[in-house]
């Protein structure tokens, strides 16, 4: 595969990943919502279940067999992002939670100089500065929201740092094969319906137009997504994946608007532009 096919493939991930927070909250419902490890749990299921077969099919499924370290690693970065930010849509208002999970680009600047030994410079940290700014303005003087978003707000920030630690720390697993994911979407399904039947409330049923969300969630940004993101990463060019990953939250907040999930005030918009506009800066960082 060329250089420039393998980065279309990324780019992909990147559109299905713009779909994630509208189809969450077309999953997660309003008169009889879906639970978030339930819904978690339920994405990895479809997601994980066709990787698999896709995996047996290609006579690969002895890649499964990984070390410890790389199931807790794949399963523990998946199953807990995906929680802890679908627990943030339904806590708080959708726009501003998923504005504040999309810092995880950031942040990926900001941990790779320690854990990675990267140095970070001028650039990177004036991006970082920026999306900084960009929550402040976000949730800062002015800003009104219920108390009960509180919650709600801390879990996209636990989500934004939980998919920054197992992105830069995937670096040291590179050994690690793409065909593995598809194991450790299972397992992360598997976790989060233990803990969904440990903690949650089981709804009495699923609406249509929630069993296709959950569906296209596991096809598409929990599925498909994962997949494409590795190929394009390990084999097409990573700095202009990186540029284009900042575009990703402006998709998703304006998708969410589009569907009446918030308002798109000024506060989100500038935010928005903040948050991208850091990612973008951080990118012309040179080495």
């Amino acid at each position: 595969m060329t250089a420039r096919r393998a980065t279309w493939f990324g780019a992909a991930a990147l559109l299905l990943w713009a779909f994630l927070a509208p189809l969450a909250r077309l999953a997660q419902g309003n008169a009889a919502p879906l639970p978030p490890l339930l819904l978690t749990g339920l994405g990895f299921a479809v997601g994980g279940g066709l990787a698999l077969l896709l995996v047996a099919a290609r006579g690969q499924l002895a890649l499964l067999r990984q070390p410890a370290l790389a199931w807790a690693h794949g399963v523990g970065g998946l199953a807990g992002f995906h929680a802890l930010y679908f627990a943030s849509l339904a806590l708080a208002p959708p726009v501003e939670a998923n504005l504040l999970n999309y810092l995880w680009p950031l942040l990926i600047v900001l941990l790779a100089a320690p854990i990675l030994g990267l140095p970070l410079g001028p650039w990177r940290l004036a991006g970082v500065a920026m999306g900084g700014a960009g929550a402040a303005l976000l949730l800062g003087a002015g800003a009104a929201f219920p108390a009960s978003a509180a919650l709600g707000f801390g879990c996209a920030l636990l989500s934004a740092l939980t998919w920054a630690l197992y992105s830069v720390t995937s670096r040291r697993m590179a050994a690690v094969p793409t065909a593995a994911v598809a194991g450790f979407c299972l397992a992360s399904a598997a976790l989060a319906l233990a803990a969904h039947v440990a903690f949650e409330a089981t709804p009495a049923g699923f609406t249509a137009m929630q069993a296709v969300a959950v569906l296209l969630l596991g096809l598409g940004p929990m599925g498909a997504a994962f997949f494409l993101w590795d190929i394009g990463m390990k084999q097409g060019d990573p700095r202009l994946l990186g540029t284009l990953a900042y575009a990703t939250p402006v998709a998703s907040t304006l998708l969410l608007g589009a569907m009446g999930e918030g308002v798109l005030g000024w506060r989100a918009l500038a935010a928005a532009a903040l948050v991208a506009g850091g990612g973008l800066v951080a990118s012309r960082a040179k080495g």
